[in-house]
């Protein structure tokens, strides 16, 4: 695993599909703040407090200028069935061999019920429109988190 991203960090580029089994290349998002954001499994309760707050949230978070993916090793077609099932608005992406997730920090050595296990670390990175780091988090909690975010950067 690579070290995590810090602020003023070249975000890495990366091409992952989404759950329409479409290409989004985050380069092509230059000109536009963009919210990366890691979960372990779609469809597991935090993950889904999460993902429906952030689409809850979309509509004020791209006024303020700012995109949302969601990342996870889930396939595309799991990913579909999650966006149908919670009426989810953002952009949700594969990362299956978890390449992007450890570029970005976001996959390594987590404590989980008090064990030490190797897993998706629930993470969110602002990449500001030129892809540098604007803000970075790890080891963020799903319930609330967007509201925090949201303060973090000024939005409240």
């Amino acid at each position: 695993m690579t070290g995590r991203l810090a602020v003023g960090d070249t975000a890495p580029d990366f091409t992952l599909t989404d759950d329409t089994g479409a290409e989004v290349t985050l380069s092509d998002l230059r000109g536009k703040r963009v919210v990366v954001y890691f979960y372990p499994a779609a469809m597991t309760p935090g993950c889904t407090k999460q993902a429906c707050d952030f689409s809850d949230s979309l509509d004020s978070l791209r006024a303020a200028g700012l995109d949302v993916l969601g990342v996870s090793p889930d396939k595309p077609e799991k990913l579909a069935r999650f966006r149908e099932k919670e009426g989810l608005t953002i952009t949700l992406l594969s990362d299956p061999d978890k390449a992007v997730m450890q570029e970005w920090g976001a996959f390594g050595e987590k404590k989980l019920y008090g064990k030490v296990v190797e897993g998706v670390i629930r993470s969110t990175v602002v990449v500001d429109a030129e892809g540098v780091v604007e803000l970075a988090q790890y080891n963020v909690k799903a319930t609330g988190h967007v509201a925090k975010l949201r303060r973090d950067l000024g939005l409240d």
